[in-house]
């Protein structure tokens, strides 16, 4: 899907569910930014599934048994399903977090212990982890081609030529040819949505952007963003 101009969430088969078995491997602050995806992608589902009027419990057979014709039977069971996999990983992961909490934490009592040396209050900055580092910048998983006017696209201030790196929960390893960004557009709508762009600047160095941008219909053009990306 290249045209974001009538986004819509494809009715077939998902990607693959978020895997956490290497979840351990990773730091503290990459477990929290993980959850965070993962809570981002449920709340965009759940606003799929309230702009078809239901929910994981509404029927979506007829009193005879058929299913409804009123609805998108098909999507709404694969936005389900999508949903189930995702809580089963954000237990999962709080798992994981909850313990690799309790070791770092731990490992601060022990370096507190009785035969430690006592340090000065100034040197409580060497006891943060080493998760407290600068942001590292995912890889650019798109390009927008063109922004319409007076578009909540422009509004945020997208430009052609920005590099996508984050649009909401979606980055390059999710994006799934761009049909995870139709999603949080549909399931976000007059929400914002942190987009994290690439620009070429004048200098040798790109500019790194962080925009706002709330997806809404009757802006005056199609869809709910007015603009076009293109998947790199």
């Amino acid at each position: 899907m290249s045209n974001l101009h009538a986004p819509t969430v494809p009715s077939g088969p998902t990607t693959a569910r978020v895997a956490n078995g290497n979840a351990t491997q990773l730091s503290i602050a990459e477990l929290q930014r993980k959850k965070d995806i993962i809570e981002g992608e449920l709340k965009a589902l759940g606003g799929v599934l309230d702009s078809h009027g239901v929910d994981m419990n509404t029927s979506l057979l007829t009193p005879d048994g058929f299913p409804r014709s009123d609805i998108d039977v098909a999507q709404i069971r694969t936005t389900r399903a999508r949903i189930i996999h995702l809580r089963n990983d954000w237990k999962d992961l709080m798992a994981v977090i909850e313990k690799r909490l309790h070791e770092h934490f731990a490992s601060l009592d022990d370096d507190d212990g009785d035969d430690a040396e006592p340090t000065a209050p100034a040197s409580s900055g060497a006891s943060l982890p080493r998760d407290s580092v600068p942001e590292t910048l995912d890889r650019p998983f798109a390009r927008v081609n063109s922004v319409a006017d007076n578009s909540p696209a422009a509004t945020a201030g997208l430009k052609p030529g920005d590099l996508i790196r984050n649009f909401g929960y979606v980055n390059h390893e999710n994006h799934d040819g761009l049909k995870k960004v139709a999603e949080c557009v549909q399931g976000n709508e007059g929400q914002n949505i942190l987009v994290k762009v690439s620009r070429s600047g004048v200098g040798a160095r790109p500019q790194e952007l962080r925009l706002t941008l709330t997806p809404r219909r009757n802006w005056g053009g199609r869809g709910m963003l007015g603009c076009h990306i293109l998947p790199l």
